[in-house]
């Protein structure tokens, strides 16, 4: 097992543990960003956005930089995780055609679907960006899809 791994496997177990305290999926997601973001070696800015009833994607819980508010639609490594419905993992953001830049210093980045416990349908992502290229691998996707299922959204 990798050091990641590792470190995934701890993580999820805290987060088990914290998370039953929760009042609600924002108190988790604030949570779940807070652990990531300042227990994961290069996570520069790490956050939630979240469909709006008109179809926005929206930022929500995050903590890094100032956030992109709304990303322009279909375009961006997060609405192509929502419109393929799976996780994408990019190694430079630079060579993605249609990048949002929220912040230059970003170069690498992973982004997770969430999708409804209740009926199954993508409700928004899990955003993280690295100032390093290719920060992100299987291991990440296999880690931090673990974590999002601890939601009870």
């Amino acid at each position: 097992m990798s050091k990641k791994q590792s470190r995934y496997e701890r993580l999820t177990e805290q987060l088990r543990e914290l998370l039953k305290k929760s009042p609600n999926t924002q108190a988790e997601m604030a949570t779940i960003t807070a652990i990531l973001h300042h227990k994961m070696p290069d996570f520069f800015w790490t956050g939630f956005y979240l469909l709006n009833e008109n179809g926005d994607l929206c930022v929500n819980t995050y903590q890094g930089p100032v956030a992109c508010q709304i990303l322009a639609k279909n375009k961006g490594v997060c609405w192509a995780c929502i419109n393929q419905k799976k996780p994408i993992v990019v190694k430079n953001v630079h060579e993605f055609e249609g990048h949002i830049a929220c912040d230059s210093r970003s170069n690498s980045e992973i982004v997770i679907p969430i999708f409804s416990k209740k009926n199954g349908t993508i409700i928004g992502c899990l955003d993280i960006d690295s100032e390093k290229f290719s920060a992100f691998d299987d291991d990440d996707v296999v880690g931090l899809t673990g974590i999002i299922e601890l939601l009870t959204v």
